[in-house]
């Protein structure tokens, strides 16, 4: 493991990511395209202190939580690091959500002020009731009675702020957990953090330089996207797009079109819509594209690399490690394999015993590195349960081959065991892929008449295809020809759409639900 990036103990990480870059004469650079809008790091700077200033207007303290429900914007940007910046904590959250989440999130983190988008205010309102600690409510917009305008405060704040006097391993942010396994947890990360994985992930991996420009699929309420568009470029001075809306492949299209990216951050299933969809026949300025969230099928990087001459570098990450330990490298990829493991991280495949398991044998991934959190809030099993020493256990089955590739096997409670023998869902949804009929497919264990759990898949069709029987026995027979023969899908479920998180991670769990609540099924031979 490479030694750890040097930071110094009183540091306030806002000022490694904005007051750095003017230092350095960056000032008048680009630092967020935004619709019409160009936004340098000088009004980048002014406008994060009076966020902060405004905060601490509404009697904002140090370490005190501030709950962000914001879609992808500069003034999500501005509160975040202003926050930072007076010793608070930032805690962006998911916009998808429901008013149920937004209660327990309110409460779990005692936040005192809540800044949303008027867009999500209706959503949000319901869960503002019965909460003592909350004494604010600032929107994005136009605000309901009660609440204040964030304009408002803004435009009333002064532009000079001085960081606040803080530890480098002090709480600077959280993270909900994506919630692909169950209920989501408050992830603490520290000042540090984003410093590591600028420099380990995206200075070493992807070479990334002032002159770059980021578009990410993924929002910045989760660690992919936070990295991607917030932490990343902001560390050597180069821009991010920032885009409110909702993926389609159109849209992102057209967005590359318009601010030509040099480096595309995208997840597996909307690598796949961009390839079905209609569009251009290359990137334009676009030099390396990325995934993340889900293993991104070899056959999916053979596709996008012809069409389009780029490659794409799949890794795996975590909220928890804030993002990617494992990654391809550029003109090196291994295509079906997660990479390597990135520069000042650690790995290690252990058994059930806790020992470590020789090369091609699975287990149980676990990874260390200085970008991990210190745990999870309010959840003090679960945090023992997951941080154990300086390793972090992610719940992913891996194995690595003789050259120091790793190759995604499922998470831990996804894996079947199918005539007496593991079976990975990944393996199992990476050949069904391969069929030139299956845009996306989720595969999970279900127990037949006798008991025996085998694989059952549940596939998206692309356009133009007709979901019937001929075709599912048709699809059986062509993962029977790519993998071993008693890991291919003993049934075929045509479905519309998988359930999904945010990021796009497959929510296995809830496909598992699904089956659940149905009668016995007889197989399709």
């Amino acid at each position: 493991m490479s030694p750890v990036v040097d930071v110094p103990e009183d540091f306030n990480v806002s000022t490694a990511f904005l007051d750095s870059n003017l230092e350095q004469g960056r000032g008048d650079r680009v630092a967020i395209y935004t619709g019409d809008d160009r936004i340098t790091y000088r009004t980048l700077l002014a406008q994060v202190n009076r966020a902060g200033n405004a905060l601490r207007s509404l009697g904002v303290h140090a370490e005190e939580r501030v709950l962000l429900l914001m879609l992808d914007s500069p003034e999500l940007a501005y509160l975040f690091w202003g926050a930072i910046r007076i010793g608070a904590v930032a805690v962006p959250t998911c916009t998808a959500l429901t008013t149920h989440d937004y209660a327990y999130m309110l409460r779990d983190s005692r936040a005192g002020v809540v800044v949303v988008s008027e867009a999500l205010l209706p959503v949000l309102a319901p869960a503002l009731a019965g909460l003592p600690a909350l004494r604010h409510v600032v929107v994005a917009g136009t605000p309901g009675r009660g609440q204040h305008a964030l304009r408002d405060l803004m435009a009333a704040a002064s532009p000079e702020l001085a960081p606040a006097a803080t530890h480098r391993d002090e709480p600077a942010f959280w993270l909900w957990s994506s919630g692909s396994t169950g209920a989501p947890k408050g992830t603490v990360h520290l000042h540090h953090d984003m410093v590591v994985t600028a420099d380990q992930y995206a200075r070493a991996i992807l070479d990334i330089r002032e002159h770059d420009v980021c578009l990410s699929i993924a929002k910045l309420f989760f660690a992919y996207g936070l990295g991607n568009a917030l932490s990343f470029p902001f560390r050597v001075g180069a821009a991010a797009v920032l885009y409110p809306g909702r993926f389609e492949p159109r849209v992102y299209f057209d967005l590359i079109r318009r601010y030509r990216p040099t480096l595309f951050f995208g997840v597996p299933t909307a690598y796949a819509a961009m390839l079905a969809a209609d569009g251009p026949a290359d990137l334009g300025a676009v030099r390396l594209c990325v995934s993340a969230g889900e293993p991104l099928p070899a056959a999916l990087f053979t596709r996008w690399r012809e069409r389009f001459g780029v490659e794409i570098l799949d890794g795996i990450g975590s909220t928890e490690a804030l993002h990617i330990y494992i990654s391809n490298r550029a003109g090196r990829v291994r295509p079906g394999s997660s990479g390597e493991i990135v520069p000042g991280y650690g790995v290690k495949i252990v058994g059930e015993d806790g020992r470590e398991v020789p090369p091609g044998e699975i287990g149980d991934l676990l990874v260390s590195g200085d970008s991990l959190a210190s745990g999870y809030w309010n959840k003090h099993e679960r945090t023992k349960q997951a941080f154990r020493g300086d390793w972090f256990v992610s719940g992913d089955k891996y194995y690595r081959d003789a050259e120091g590739y790793h190759w995604y096997c499922g998470r831990s409670d996804d894996m079947l065991k199918a005539g007496g023998q593991w079976v990975s869902p990944a393996e199992v949804e990476a050949a069904l892929v391969q069929h030139p009929a299956v845009l996306e497919c989720g595969v999970v264990g279900k127990a037949d008449r006798d008991e025996l759990v085998k694989p059952y898949a549940f596939v998206v069709l692309k356009p133009g295809h007709r979901a019937d029987d001929a075709l599912a026995e048709e699809m059986q027979a062509f993962v029977r020809g790519k993998i071993a023969a008693y890991k291919y899908p003993r049934w075929v479920e045509f479905t519309p759409e998988l359930p999904k998180t945010a990021t796009g991670k497959i929510q296995r769990f809830r496909l598992r639900e699904r089956l659940a609540e149905r009668q016995p099924q007889a197989p399709v031979r």
